[in-house]
């Protein structure tokens, strides 16, 4: 700690002793503690309470985290006791096939006791109702072999797609009629409804 000098006192006194007399001169000297080169009391203060006020904080820090922590921990612990959400099956619904009404046979009115009537249902497989339509890949299969048979178009380089029924021709002839000649074909395999000629003539 320092000090500062305040004050300065200087004092003579005369000693007379029997055999001589002397001068003595005495200096005293006042120390205070220095205002700018120690800590003064008001520092001392301060120090103190901004060391009290960040241990509250740190305290209040820690405390606030180990309460995040214990939510955390219990929000996990309710999520594994909590039954996993079970998917619902997704159903998928088929066309019923359609089934041809009943027939019903009627006994004669003659017979003594009155019988129900006898119900006959038709096979499931058999379906009069819708025609047999080949699908689009076996009409597409014929159109190319009668394309293939045909001995002026065998040689052609023409391709066929069909889709739902609809052919498509695309290629290149001579002529309008080997054009003509390649739609009848087409038009001429059962199951087709129609014909795109895409076919570009050349020449």
């Amino acid at each position: 700690m320092a000090y500062e000098e305040q004050q300065t006192k200087k004092s003579r006194v005369v000693v007379e002793t029997p055999t001589a007399r002397r001068e003595v001169s005495q200096t005293e000297h006042e120390y205070a503690p220095s205002g700018h080169g120690g800590t003064s009391t008001a520092t001392i203060a301060v120090v103190v309470i901004l060391a009290i006020g960040v241990v509250v904080l740190l305290l209040l820090l820690a405390m606030n985290r180990q309460a995040n922590d214990n939510a955390n921990l219990a929000a996990q612990q309710a999520a594994q006791q909590q039954p996993a959400p079970q998917q619902q099956p997704v159903i998928v619904q088929q066309p019923a096939p359609q089934q041809q009404p009943p027939i019903i046979v009627q006994q004669p009115a003659a017979a003594p006791a009155a019988q129900p009537p006898v119900i006959i249902n038709p096979p499931a497989g058999a379906s009069s109702a819708a025609p047999n339509v080949p699908d689009d890949a076996s009409i597409q299969t014929e159109v190319e072999k009668r394309l293939h048979r045909d001995s002026t178009l065998s040689s052609l380089d023409l391709t066929v797609s069909v889709v739902n029924g609809k052919a498509m021709l695309v290629g290149t002839v001579n002529s309008d009629q080997l054009k003509r000649q390649a739609e009848k074909v087409v038009m001429a395999v059962k199951g087709v409804k129609s014909v795109d000629n895409q076919i570009i003539v050349s020449g």
